[in-house]
């Protein structure tokens, strides 16, 4: 996943609010305010698991990480092949741009980078919860030790393709959210079409300039691989042995594969539609 090298990151778009302190899980959160990125309901119990046992292993406290300047360190598309933040950077840039052009009046939402705690107008957050989007403010949440998570607990192969769809499921979300589609209707639903507005924006994102080429089956593969690690299936399997799939949330691997790839291979957000029912 190469950027070209003189592409103009916007790094307006992302802010980094440092943090550190960890602990705890969701405080404050109303039933649905927040929107989930990968099966993020069923991951809170399990990495809470592990937050718990290194507190009572008397693990040392995070330290406290300074924001980084992403606008002096994030100019250029060669900056985002280099840095993990400045990456981020020319993703969210991608989809935005690409979102612009498919939805009237589209209102650009800024991602957050954190680590440990951050307080959002959804209420607060540890890094527990994974990504996730916050009608309440428009934002996307992110700490990026989600990533290691996701390979070392779940399984996923990882890559930068992979936090790619992480990233543009949760901008589904705030296309949902621009198109009213937040109200109402399954979480099931829900997470599956963000998982198809992903696909579509991966079949689209060379269209916006910010790639050197086209995304290769390599790369794609990483979603799909990420997407399946994250279905509600997989994660009940291996938490608690068993499969109850009335209490899905996200949708089971299987689904959220084709979802992604329905929009993937079909390209237009209008083809996403139907894709809850997807797999």
């Amino acid at each position: 996943m190469d950027f070209r090298d003189q592409a103009d990151l916007d790094a307006s778009q992302v802010e980094d609010a440092g943090g550190g302190g960890g602990g705890g899980g969701l405080s404050g959160f109303p039933g649905g305010m927040i929107v989930g990125g990968g099966g993020i309901v069923s991951l809170i119990v399990l990495v809470l698991v592990v937050v718990l046992n290194n507190v009572g292993s008397g693990a040392e406290p995070a330290q406290r990480r300074p924001p980084s300047n992403l606008a002096e360190q994030c100019q250029t598309g060669k900056d985002a092949d280099q840095s993990e933040r400045c990456r981020v950077v020319g993703v969210v840039n991608s989809i935005q741009d690409y979102w612009k052009t498919q939805v009237s009046g589209y209102r650009p939402a800024k991602t957050v980078l954190y680590s440990g705690r951050v307080r959002t107008g959804c209420g607060s957050a540890s890094s527990a919860a994974g990504p996730f989007y916050c009608p309440g403010d428009q934002r996307v949440y992110l700490d990026l030790s989600f990533f290691g998570t996701l390979q070392r607990d779940f399984g996923a192969k990882g890559g930068p393709f992979a936090q790619a769809y992480v990233i543009a499921h949760e901008y589904g979300h705030h296309v949902q959210k621009l198109l009213g589609a937040l109200d109402g209707g399954s979480s099931v639903a829900v997470e599956l079409q963000a998982d198809c507005y992903a696909g579509v924006w991966a079949r689209n994102a060379y269209e916006t300039g910010f790639y050197d080429q086209p995304f290769t089956a390599a790369e794609i593969s990483e979603a799909l691989d990420a997407a399946a690690a994250v279905g509600d299936d997989r994660i009940q399997r291996r938490g608690t042995g068993r499969i109850d799939p009335e209490s899905f949330t996200h949708g089971s691997s299987a689904q959220r594969v084709n979802a992604f790839r329905r929009g993937y291979e079909k390209g237009a957000p209008t083809d996403c539609a139907g894709a809850g029912a997807a797999g």
